[in-house]
């Protein structure tokens, strides 16, 4: 049973900077234990990092351009990061890895067959996470005689191997080939979880991907993948599914949602639900009970599958849910931190500072 949201504070995330194209387009987020919290701007080229400064502030402002931690296709694009997750010794992020669609300007709807692509959208990738900092390379913290890097998943400048593969799927790869915008019911990605590390194979991983699209007759999806990282630097797929595929697919009944991030608690997978393409609506909270023991295709409709949480505050216009993180926060050491994209004015104390909400996911 669906139980009520329980606002249990705000945080306030203090920058360096009072631009726009930070503060109200932030659209993914991580916490470390260190007291960090990582952020980033989907309109921008680097990681964010805040420090816990007590009382639910989190401030002390760095960034980290990721084209100095791993190689892009270009330093102009956008990476449009819409994913984070931390797992030691790496801090993952995935870029949305769609086309978009030009808007109209004024009376001009010619843009509207204008469709573009930026190449950094396909940007998959883990940086190396030490000391509270990121790095292009450094030795494993458990393995010193260990190099590590930054790496990502090899892609072109108009896809990458996962793309590549997800063209011949039965379900989405038309939509795919096509390269539909995401507004218009294209592939987004626009969440990421990573899997506990298995200590017999240490560079090998497991992620979960949320497509905020395509929904497929009001079904969401996950696509599960493998990871390693032959070659330094550069990030490949390992076939996971029985017909050899590098990806295996759940299905999400999310009453006709999008899956719009995603954060793990434990060996649970908590979904943020919203609205696919542009729409405006209310956005919710789901729990996915043990995800990681899900080794094959699957569909999930069942209460003890997937279980609703709560809705969140609708507002329209603003407020648009796009970031996870699991904070301590009064006495509870997994409070839902959520970060907004497009948030209300009156989030915007200060010109370099907004106010974030954190709900308690039990009593």
């Amino acid at each position: 049973m669906m139980s009520e949201p329980f606002l249990l504070s705000r945080a306030l995330l203090q920058f360096d900077s009072d631009d726009d194209d930070l503060l109200n387009e932030l659209s993914a987020a991580a916490w470390t234990a260190d007291g960090h919290l990582w952020v980033s701007s989907d309109e921008y080229l680097s990681i964010e990092r805040l420090t816990d400064l007590g009382g639910m502030v989190y401030g002390e402002h760095t960034a980290f351009a990721v084209g100095d931690l791993l190689t892009l296709q270009n330093a102009e694009d956008e990476i449009d990061i819409e994913g984070m997750s931390y797992s030691a010794p790496y801090l993952w992020f995935t870029g949305s890895h769609s086309y978009k669609r030009s808007k109209p300007k004024g009376k001009d709807f010619q843009r509207l067959a204008q469709i573009k692509c930026d190449a950094n959208r396909f940007t998959l990738g883990r940086i190396p996470l030490l000391g509270g900092a990121l790095h292009r390379t450094c030795s494993h913290p458990d393995h010193p005689d260990q190099v590590i890097h930054g790496a990502c998943l090899s892609a072109s400048s108009s896809g990458n191997a996962l793309t590549e593969a997800l063209k011949g799927d039965e379900h989405i790869g038309q939509i795919v080939a096509s390269q539909l915008p995401s507004k218009d019911n294209g592939l987004d990605i626009e969440g990421l979880v990573v899997g506990p590390v298995d200590p017999d194979s240490p560079g090998v991983q497991r992620v979960l991907l949320g497509l905020r699209g395509p929904v497929l007759r009001g079904w969401a999806m996950l696509i599960d993948i493998v990871v390693e990282e032959l070659t330094p630097g550069e990030l490949s797929l390992r076939p996971v599914a029985e017909d050899g595929r590098p990806y295996r697919k759940h299905f999400l009944n999310l009453n006709g949602l999008g899956i719009r991030e995603l954060c793990l608690r434990g060996d649970d997978l908590i979904v943020l639900g919203g609205p696919t393409m542009a729409l405006e609506g209310e956005m919710r909270l789901f729990r996915i009970p043990d995800i990681f023991e899900r080794t094959t295709d699957s569909l999930l409709d069942q209460p003890d599958e997937i279980e609703v949480l709560f809705d969140l505050p609708f507002t329209v216009g603003s407020d648009h849910a796009e970031g996870l993180a699991l904070v301590p926060c009064l006495g509870d050491p997994e409070a839902l931190m959520i970060i907004y994209d497009s948030p209300n004015s009156v989030r915007r104390v200060a010109a370099n500072a907004i106010l974030m909400d954190v709900f308690r996911l039990s009593q």
